[in-house]
């Protein structure tokens, strides 16, 4: 046995945040653990952390099976898959990593704007499979530039996409609980707010406050050829409605990087020629992941020190 304290990793990382994550810690590879329960019992007395992803997040009997945790650090902004309630019972402070992917997944939205407005994906296809040369110009799209956006969210990642929206020359629009003091239009729900838009993008919190906030009511709102974007959480969105809107063509073009049960998304997605399909990589790229991965260490570091953590949350 190893005389280093534990550590649970309960999704895969990147390699070098494993690397330096072993430095310091016996790490315990749950996500590819055939016998969960036996590495919880081999775990259970020496692991003093649970290291963990957003979309995975932490119940209360992981918390349970070790209990000599004194953090459970989120790699990843959404906590709503970790047990909050839980966690603060059992006084098992939780960490996130915000403001450091706030940018990217922004730069995101608008490029699954762009591309599903502008079917890049399809133009890709036709000049690869000689179609420009044989039949000639593919089939036109849409602009976007000085269209109506909304967005379902405006904390710091809606606030970013709204700065790069502006940048596009559209007028701006919010839905919230309660109105900020920003330029913007303000709805007080989705629904509200739908039928004055051109483009929706959800950039709202997931869990359980925000599941069904896109609700059908708001997507029968929304205007006949709106571009949808989601970059969020799956659960946000009435997902039954969203198809059934992208079925009838009342969805101009969709670009959605979230889903329900990931990776195992309705297959009717995939169906859907004017969809721009991503697999929640908003903030997937190599120096994002790098900075979010410093600042889960810097907060493992910080409890296992004593010290006060950088991002708690809970």
């Amino acid at each position: 046995m190893s005389d280093k304290p534990g550590l649970l990793l309960v999704g895969e990382l990147p390699e070098w945040d494993v690397a330096a994550l072993e430095a310091d810690f016996h790490v315990f590879h749950y996500w590819r653990a055939a016998d969960k329960a036996a590495m919880l019992a081999e775990a259970r007395d020496s692991t003093v952390a649970i290291v963990t992803k957003g979309e995975i997040g932490a119940d209360a009997a992981l918390m349970d099976s070790l209990p000599r945790t004194r953090i459970i650090a989120c790699y990843g902004v959404g906590v709503d898959a970790i047990d909050l309630e839980a966690a603060r019972a059992r006084g098992i402070p939780v960490t996130n990593t915000p403001d450091v992917l706030t940018e990217e997944v922004a730069d995101f939205a608008i490029l699954l704007m762009l591309g599903a407005a502008r079917r890049v994906r399809d133009g890709d296809a036709w000049v690869r499979s000689g179609n420009w040369a044989k039949q000639g110009p593919m089939a036109l799209t849409t602009r976007v530039s000085g269209k109506r956006f909304g967005i379902v969210g405006l904390g710091r990642i809606g606030s970013a996409i709204a700065r790069r929206a502006e940048g596009f020359g559209m007028p701006v629009a919010y839905s919230a609980r309660a109105r900020k003091d920003v330029p913007y239009a303000w709805y007080p729900t989705p629904a509200a707010m739908a039928p004055h838009v051109d483009v929706l993008c959800v950039a709202a919190a997931g869990g359980a406050a925000t599941r069904g906030l896109v609700d059908r009511a708001a997507i029968e709102a929304l205007a006949p050829g709106v571009i949808f974007v989601n970059v969020s959480r799956g659960t946000v969105v009435d997902e039954a409605a969203l198809l059934e809107a992208l079925r009838q063509g009342r969805i101009g073009a969709a670009g959605l990087d979230v889903f329900l049960n990931e990776p195992n998304i309705d297959p009717e997605f995939l169906t859907f020629p004017h969809v721009l399909l991503q697999p929640h990589a908003a903030s997937g790229s190599i120096e994002t992941r790098k900075d979010m991965g410093r600042l889960m260490r810097e907060n493992v570091a910080a409890a296992m020190a004593g010290r006060p953590l950088p991002t708690r949350i809970a």
